[in-house]
């Protein structure tokens, strides 16, 4: 009995030992490695451990033997260039096409405009029979063209005789009859020079006056490659103080032909910087002082009081050459009433008719002239630096009456 259960001890405790070893055996059996952890963006980047191989970036670029620290040595300092100067290119000086001929040369130009008024009055006096109505007819052709009542009148009187002691009438005899009664009303007994040469001093000294928007400014820097084509040296007065880019456009156009600019601040006394223009110009030794005043309303007393002003002190200096007066040919009669309002402040000694091209009522020149009692002595026939040409009163006539 005793054997039986010492053998069943003993068969308990083999057993025991065996199932503790599977246990065991199950707990040393190696679990499976967690997933990889999403790298964090936001932090920055590990430090390389010992023996771990650092890579060269490939992006960056590879130093020299001579950029190298050597042991015992100092590394060359580059040394940077200093960086290139950009040089502004010099104003190339133009030179002016000559002013001789240069309204024959804009003929053309002045044709395309003008030839309404003398086809009109050729088609008119060509009729067989010249009765009351016809003369009529001449008679607002020529007022529409803005030739103005008196010289209208006067013209019909004149070509009503020379027509009938002419009797028949050929195309040619017409032409002739009313190429000569034009160049009679437009003048040919004007001095029509721009005066700028002073037989006792020098410089001479011109004065450009006219209400706004007419083209005064532009005109002025037409007015100093005219003069510059012609030989002359120019300095520039830049008394339109008033308006900001008046001195800039001013001292443009002088550039172009090598001309000096004198100007003042904006908004400053205009007839400080007129006294100024004439100061240098004396100094400099040039031929002619231009002076661009500022733009002003006929209507306006104190503008045009503060014109006078510019006038009296400029002639502390010397007394003007010229005064000269922009007017704008597509205004028609209003031109008239800005140029007798100018005539009484200033004393207007020639005409300048801009736009000219623009327009077919070059009855102006006739009217203004009349009017004021002084010389249409310049025209503008375009928007071009070279196209304000001295009037000639036969190529202006030719022009009207066509070939």
């Amino acid at each position: 009995m005793e054997t039986v259960i010492l053998a069943v001890v003993i068969a308990v405790v083999v057993l025991g030992a065996l199932g503790g070893l599977i246990v065991g055996s199950r707990r040393k059996k190696s679990l499976p490695p967690p997933p990889p952890a999403a790298p964090d963006i936001t932090a920055p980047p590990a430090e390389p451990h010992v023996g771990d191989e650092a890579e060269t970036p490939r992006d960056e670029p590879r130093r020299t033997i001579e950029e190298v620290d050597l042991p015992g040595g100092s590394a060359p300092v580059a040394v940077e260039e200093p960086p290139a100067v950009e040089e502004l290119p010099v104003p190339e000086i133009e030179v002016p096409e000559p002013t001789a001929g240069r309204l024959v040369r804009l003929r053309a130009r002045l044709s395309r405009s003008q030839n309404a008024l003398g086809k009109g009055l050729l088609t008119l006096l060509s009729r067989e029979h010249l009765d009351e109505e016809t003369w009529e007819e001449v008679e607002d052709t020529l007022l529409t063209a803005d030739v103005g009542v008196q010289p209208t009148q006067e013209l019909v009187e004149r070509l009503r005789e020379r027509v009938k002691v002419l009797g028949t009438r050929t195309p040619a005899e017409l032409r002739g009859l009313l190429r000569e009664e034009l160049l009679t009303l437009v003048g040919t007994d004007f001095d029509r020079t721009v005066k700028t040469e002073p037989e006792d001093r020098k410089p001479g000294i011109v004065m450009v006056v006219g209400v706004n928007g007419t083209g005064k400014t532009t005109t002025t820097g037409k007015l100093a490659r005219v003069l510059v084509a012609d030989g002359r040296t120019v300095v520039l007065g830049a008394a339109d103080t008033f308006r900001a880019a008046a001195a800039d456009q001013l001292q443009t156009w002088g550039e172009r032909v090598g001309a000096y600019t004198v100007r003042g601040p904006e908004a400053g006394d205009p007839a400080s910087v007129a006294f100024d223009a004439v100061k240098e110009g004396k100094e400099m030794g040039v031929d002619v002082v231009l002076i661009d005043t500022a733009g002003r309303l006929h209507t306006k007393t104190g503008l045009m009081d503060e014109l006078g002003k510019v006038k009296r002190v400029v002639e502390k200096h010397a007394p003007l050459d010229e005064v000269l007066l922009v007017l704008d040919a597509t205004t028609g009669q209003n031109g008239l009433v800005q140029a007798r309002v100018f005539a009484e402040v200033v004393d207007i000694t020639g005409i300048v008719l801009t736009k000219l091209d623009g327009t077919a009522k070059g009855g102006i020149v006739v009217a203004v002239q009349r009017e004021l009692g002084v010389p249409v002595k310049l025209v503008g026939l375009g928007e071009g630096a070279d196209d304000l040409a001295p009037f000639e009163p036969e190529a202006f006539v030719d022009a009207l009456i066509g070939e």
